[in-house]
């Protein structure tokens, strides 16, 4: 068992999703004009509501089979396969991840499918970062079990733009987890979607305030644990 496990998020927690969605966007209308691109993020919505996460290439591959004929259009997985993730982390996200893991032991714990979402990771050099230690799921609050079994620990902290998955983890595992809540992201400036949370443990503006947080009287408790 590890004393302290820092289980991190990526969408608008380390790297900047709303960015990538408006070069996205941005990319769309300018190759296949607004009526495609509203068409697309139409279908996007649509399956996160059914399966829970952002399904890119999903919503690519729903868009072509409702009748999608242009060419043009498969050249999009390569826009997003290649995209410059590595440019759109937040300042210092490296560095707090590295800072973390000297603390403890950091681990990505991220929602979304099998290839977008381990690409998005690799590129941007998280994956390295954690050292291969990622977990990507189909809504990660579910599945905490699996999470203990894989990275077992005193005590766990958990960063991530949303409420409503800390305050589902903290519904579990209690006083084990210590929520950090950066207020990143259009998820974490909705106050229709904050407010029907209770607040996390820490709240920060920025990823990168944790590099000057002191955590030691959680690391301090959870090596008390394991002694």
């Amino acid at each position: 068992m590890h004393p302290l496990v820092f289980l991190l998020d990526v969408d608008n927690t380390l790297l900047d999703n709303d960015r990538v969605q408006e070069d996205l966007g941005q990319h769309l209308q300018r190759e296949f004009g607004q009526s495609a691109r509203d068409q697309y993020w139409k279908i996007f919505e649509e399956i996160r509501a059914e399966v829970g996460y952002a399904d890119y290439l999903g919503a690519l591959q729903r868009y072509r089979l409702e009748g999608m004929n242009d060419p043009r259009f498969l050249r999009m997985s390569s826009f997003l396969v290649d995209y410059p993730f590595a440019e759109r982390l937040y300042p210092k996200a490296l560095d707090v991840v590295r800072r973390l893991d000297g603390l403890g032991r950091s681990v990505i714990l991220s929602d979304g499918d099998v290839v977008f979402q381990p690409r998005k990771v690799q590129k941007s050099g998280l994956w390295s970062a954690v050292h291969g230690r990622v977990l990507i799921y189909v809504r990660k609050e579910r599945m905490l079990q699996t999470v203990e079994a894989l990275h077992p620990a005193a005590h766990y902290v958990m960063v991530d733009d949303k409420l409503r998955i800390l305050a589902a983890m903290k519904n579990i595992w209690g006083n084990r987890v210590t929520t950090v809540f950066p207020r990143q992201g259009h998820y974490a400036q909705d106050l229709s979607l904050t407010k029907a949370f209770p607040p996390a443990d820490i709240s920060i503006d920025h990823i990168g305030d944790l590099l000057d947080y002191d955590f030691g009287g959680i690391y301090g408790a959870s090596l008390r644990i394991v002694e």
